[in-house]
């Protein structure tokens, strides 16, 4: 498909592969998903932290709402293998193409950055590479030896893509290197996997986070649901039961919130008070640890959580 540019500014659009697809009606905002535009000396500071480190964030690139709160506590989700992605999921803010090849410098320079930021807890994602034998994981492997080396008292939490049609061994990469946390969003129910996440499957993401537990009972293990695409309720129950049967420890639920007129629908705005009953239902279930509210993310409040986390664990344990 041919590159269209903008014949005002010259730029190439964010999202050329989805520029075919029909206009989708966006909904208005409800007044309990509005936040602050970003600008606090926080918010300057950690922006600056991630220049000079030439860092690539989910925060900037997936246009998270939480930005401004988070960066403004000196918390940015780093983005490593690039900016641009080898999938067109239809919720996905991430920038589509063919990747540059990776940077053998990047582990170092995101190890120096946490040490510089002094995070006690840091979350790493990356965009999806399905170009790379192994799907990036050798270089995952190497941004958590490299964090460990730089911040030794850092907690490290992945949240990494499917490696599907991958090596059994390259996920197994990514689990040897011991991350505190694993995470794997399953992002919607099974139903709605062509239409939000075709280039994923199901079942295969969801056996990629059990392999996690069977080869490190003691790792955390972590996924996360968007609502608001059109799911039922009794849908997210099933996926919190295979979540369960998995042995997933931490579950996130959060809203689906449309990009652009290219992307996904959204087909309603759940309300704050049927998050709280997600989140009641999910620890009636099992999980040690459940978030779920309208501006929920994987890494929102990631390293509270974590200790909230751990604390659970300790306290189940305890009792057994």
């Amino acid at each position: 498909m041919a590159t269209v540019i903008d014949t005002v500014t010259g730029a190439r659009p964010r999202h050329p592969e989805k520029q075919s697809r029909p206009d989708t009606p966006m909904l208005r905002k409800p007044e309990w998903l509005r936040v602050r535009a970003p600008g606090s000396p926080g918010y300057a500071a950690t922006r600056a932290t991630v220049k000079e480190h030439g860092l690539t964030t989910v925060c900037e690139e997936a246009a998270c709402p939480n930005i401004g709160e988070c960066w403004s506590i000196n918390h940015a989700t780093m983005m490593i293998m690039g900016d641009t992605c080898t999938r067109a999921c239809a919720f996905c803010n991430v920038i589509t193409g063919k990747p540059q090849p990776l940077d053998p410098t990047e582990p170092a320079r995101v190890g120096d950055a946490v040490a510089k930021m002094g995070l006690k807890h840091v979350v790493i994602t990356s965009v999806d590479r399905d170009d790379l034998a192994d799907g990036g994981a050798a270089h995952f492997a190497a941004v958590v030896r490299a964090i460990r080396a730089a911040a030794p008292a850092t907690t490290i939490e992945i949240l990494t893509p499917d490696f599907l049609r991958k090596p059994v061994a390259a996920a197994e990469l990514v689990i040897d290197a011991k991350p505190d946390v694993f995470n794997h969003n399953l992002e919607t129910v099974p139903r709605l996997y062509l239409s939000i996440r075709p280039g994923a499957r199901y079942f295969h993401s969801l056996r990629l986070l059990e392999r996690v537990k069977e080869r490190d009972p003691e790792q955390f293990t972590k996924s996360g649901l968007m609502v608001g695409l059109g799911e039922t309720k009794e849908e997210v129950m099933q996926v919190m039961d295979d979540m369960r049967t998995a042995g997933i420890d931490f579950l996130t639920i959060g809203q689906y919130l449309q990009p652009t007129r290219k992307h996904a629908a959204i087909d309603r705005y759940v309300t704050p008070d049927e998050f709280h009953a997600y989140e009641e239902i999910a620890r009636a279930k099992g999980f040690l640890m459940v978030s779920a509210s309208p501006l929920t993310r994987s890494s929102h409040h990631a390293g509270e959580d974590f200790a909230r986390l751990q604390a659970a664990r300790r306290a189940k344990d305890a009792a057994a």
